[in-house]
């Protein structure tokens, strides 16, 4: 791999927080600085429940990548979420998501983590079509119940 990929602990929050907020400024998502501190907080201080990847430099990221885990009775275990892929849109397009992506799940795979999900509410997206080049495929037909605590 070319592209550096530092697990993120406490003292790249505000470093992640700044580029979550790029995403979900871009993304059209209505996330404060609240909200995004109860989401990165917990990962970087090493909650178990997952993790966020800095892309590139550590000092001057390029993205980030969260996965959040989970467990499941039908693969027999870990499955990871991918909650998250950011780079910064003067980078994109030079196959650093594709390879960060690949590494993360590599090293998700030796760790014993059975598969990688991601939520996906338009297939044919921008999104989309990056989780279809990173290997994610479509499952089964199956329908996501939420119960909102």
């Amino acid at each position: 791999m070319t592209t550096a990929l530092t697990l993120a602990g406490p003292a790249d929050a505000a470093r992640v927080a700044d580029l979550m907020g790029r995403y979900h400024q871009e993304a059209g998502h209505p996330y404060d600085e609240a909200h995004r501190a109860a989401v990165v907080d917990p990962l970087v201080d090493g909650s178990p429940l997952g993790a966020i990847w800095l892309i590139g430099p550590q000092r001057a990221p390029l993205g980030y990548v969260m996965v959040t885990f989970g467990w499941s009775v039908p693969l027999g275990g870990m499955v990871g979420w991918l909650a998250e892929v950011f780079i910064r849109p003067s980078v994109r397009n030079r196959g650093i998501g594709t390879e960060v992506v690949h590494a993360v799940a590599v090293s998700l795979r030796e760790a014993g983590m059975k598969a990688m999900h991601a939520h996906m509410t338009e297939p044919d997206s921008d999104a989309g079509r990056f989780c279809r080049k990173v290997g994610l495929t479509t499952a089964d037909p199956v329908t996501l119940l939420t119960d909102r605590l």
